[in-house]
């Protein structure tokens, strides 16, 4: 399995790995936290901070696993998939505020320098190093599959990079004695976060905020609907996605005139054609005759819920599926 790129883990595997890494990360952050202040580092504190982030994101995770296979019910028609991006979005939330606060905290070491005891930075970052690694493997392969875990994932690495950094940091004050490197670490640390955080939250709210998958153009899919055999027109077209990994559409389908006998039939074709083409397998179709269909309905959207869609119902029988 390790030769492919998408091997799915165990779910059971999978939560105690993350359990595993909770626990680690748990055990560093406080190591961390008591070695920034007896050293006096900020930037130790500033990793500390994020590898808290990380232990805390890494329970959001696994609870967000464990309610993401829940099944489908009266109140969660959709089942509970979405919990891992809700989790998502935390965990990247939580990430911006711990940045900004990290560049507040460096510019006033600027203003109001202190010492740093650069060997303990260096001891006690190296072994910060070794647990986020450590991390970063337990939860790498289960990140290619969920949007949720790769937050966590990235959280680490970011942490992995901030306890080179602090170590490169802590070499400078014993080599040099330049303390000024300390609150420049911070910075930079601060940065990767804020960067790493921005370019992946938006993926996540456009899920939430029910947008199209971003590989997919709804354009292209209302196009390829109208150029099947028996479609006179389209509208009401809504895609999105359930969750990460899912994706569904509903549209209303114009059947031509003289065809509603056929009408099933070019429905099941128009299903065919979007599983085949662009991977939608949870497709709700609505038909109606050409002759009884919604009046300035528009292609992608509803311009009017309530209004004129429903007018055309005495006639045609329309179905759903």
């Amino acid at each position: 399995m390790a030769g492919h790129h998408h091997h799915h883990v165990d779910p059971d595997a999978g939560d105690a790995r993350v359990l595993w890494a909770v626990i680690v990360n748990l055990g560093l952050t406080v190591a961390q936290i008591i070695g920034g202040i007896l050293s006096g580092s900020l930037a130790m504190i500033a990793d500390a901070v994020h590898n808290l982030s990380d232990a805390l994101s890494l329970v959001i995770a696994f609870f967000a696993r464990k309610i993401s296979r829940r099944p489908a019910d009266e109140n969660m028609t959709f089942g509970y998939g979405r919990a891992e991006v809700v989790a998502a979005l935390i965990n990247y939330t939580t990430l911006i505020v711990i940045g900004l606060y990290l560049i507040y905290e460096a510019v006033m070491r600027f203003i109001e320098p202190s010492g740093v005891d650069g060997w303990l930075v260096v001891i006690i970052a190296g072994l910060a190093l070794v647990v986020d690694l450590v991390t970063a493997l337990l939860t790498w392969s289960l990140s290619k599959d969920s949007v949720n875990i790769r937050a966590a994932f990235l959280h680490n690495v970011a942490d992995a990079l901030g306890s080179v950094a602090v170590i490169f940091a802590g070499t400078l004050i014993i080599l040099f004695d330049w303390h000024i490197v300390d609150p420049l670490v911070t910075l930079a640390i601060a940065g990767y976060i804020l960067w790493m955080s921005f370019s992946e939250i938006g993926g996540v709210i456009r899920i939430l905020m029910l947008g199209s998958p971003p590989e997919l153009h709804a354009g292209e899919v209302l196009r390829t609907i109208e150029a099947t055999d028996g479609v006179t027109g389209v509208h009401h077209l809504h895609v999105w996605q359930m969750q990460e990994h899912e994706a569904a559409l509903d549209a209303h389908l114009v059947i031509d005139a003289g065809r509603w006998g056929d009408a099933d039939a070019i429905k099941q074709a128009v299903k065919t054609v979007l599983k085949q083409d662009f991977g939608l397998g949870h497709t709700t179709l609505e038909i109606e005759c050409a002759l009884h269909a919604c009046i300035g309905a528009d292609a992608i959207g509803d311009a009017d819920e309530g209004g004129s869609e429903h007018d055309h119902h005495d006639h045609g029988h329309p179905h759903r599926d």
